[in-house]
């Protein structure tokens, strides 16, 4: 029994050219729209990550309320419920499958707001990591729809250190001989294993070790946390899947949306929407430095940062104490 519903979106003509026939978005949803259907909240996935790896940020007395708001959760193409590499029939299927665009994703995104909910204004998109950039895209996709973005732990545009940084997670996975060039029966562990050491090196800060946090969390050694935790977290995925949403990250940059001719500036200041941009302190892939820059161009930002030895996953929802500055910020900007 599936915990979530499915939006058909027919035949959908990606950004790269290609059509994806019999597309699908799968989404749930949170609370209930009221009447004037104002308050609506769209939020995201990441990387690898499905609806219910999102559901940490909503709850009672949160921001993101169910009893105050409808809260829309999208899951990204690629991510194993929507059209992905892992479900689609031939010939798009396994290492056929093709290239997505955050442009892409949002876009499906907004036919299934309009088509299904009728909606026409967005309260915040909000979203960590693969999700901020998707909330970017939608402020500059639909400038007049969206009201308030929160993108934390991500960017506008992947930088060309993090796209280096996924250059190893590719070549980590595409290295086991049971890869087959993506056509594999059964799943390439010895390269989804390695995917789990290159990312515990830049996924945790280099302060999270030197305090040794993963002793404090319930690993009994470093080697324990590498296996258990990380080993443990992408053997559960497809290798497809996960090169299909890495292109898509890598490939991330708001200045290709339509009308904007790459210029990444000129997307920037397109946004309309109120902004909270939060970066984490010491996050490796998507440090402050780059939303500093983003928020200079944006008419109404403002750039607050996760003070934390947790590194890209302060935005993930392990450590109460940054989940807490997380939703408090959400809860001003709603109020704003």
């Amino acid at each position: 029994m599936t915990d979530y519903e499915m939006f058909e979106l027919g035949d959908f003509t990606l950004q790269q050219g290609a059509t994806l026939r019999a597309a699908k978005l799968a989404y749930k949803t949170y609370g209930t729209l009221n009447t004037d259907k104002s308050n609506v909240i769209v939020y995201p996935t990441w990387y690898s990550g499905q609806h219910y790896d999102n559901e940490w940020l909503i709850g009672e007395g949160m921001a993101l309320d169910p009893q105050k708001y409808f809260i829309i959760i999208p899951n990204m193409i690629g991510n194993g419920l929507s059209s992905s590499p892992s479900n689609t029939p031939a010939p798009y299927n396994k290492a056929r499958f093709p290239q997505v665009t955050f442009y892409d994703n949002v876009r499906a995104q907004h036919q299934l707001i309009t088509q299904v909910f009728g909606i026409e204004k967005i309260a915040l998109v909000v979203g960590w990591s693969m999700g901020a950039g998707q909330t970017y895209q939608w402020a500059v996709s639909y400038p007049e729809m969206v009201e308030r973005i929160f993108p934390f732990c991500g960017s506008a545009r992947t930088s060309i250190h993090n796209i280096v940084f996924l250059e190893g997670v590719k070549a980590a996975l595409t290295a086991d001989a049971a890869w087959k060039g993506g056509w594999y029966d059964e799943p390439p562990t010895t390269g989804l294993r390695a995917v789990g050491r290159v990312y515990a090196g830049w996924g945790l800060s280099q302060a999270f070790y030197r305090e040794q946090v993963h002793l404090q969390i319930g690993y009994s050694s470093l080697e324990d946390f590498l296996v258990a935790f990380w080993e443990g977290f992408f053997l559960k995925k497809d290798a497809n899947n996960l090169l299909t949403m890495l292109w898509t990250w890598q490939n991330g940059n708001i200045g290709n949306t339509p009308g904007f001719d790459g210029n990444f500036e000129k997307a920037l200041g397109s946004i309309k929407a109120k902004a909270i941009v939060m970066p984490a302190e010491m996050d490796l892939y998507f440090p402050p430095e780059d939303n500093e820059y983003e928020v200079k161009f944006m008419p109404n930002a403002e750039l607050r940062v996760i003070k934390s030895v947790w590194g890209h996953f302060a935005g993930g929802g392990a450590n109460q104490a940054d989940t807490q500055f997380i939703d408090e910020n959400i809860k001003e900007l709603l109020a704003s």
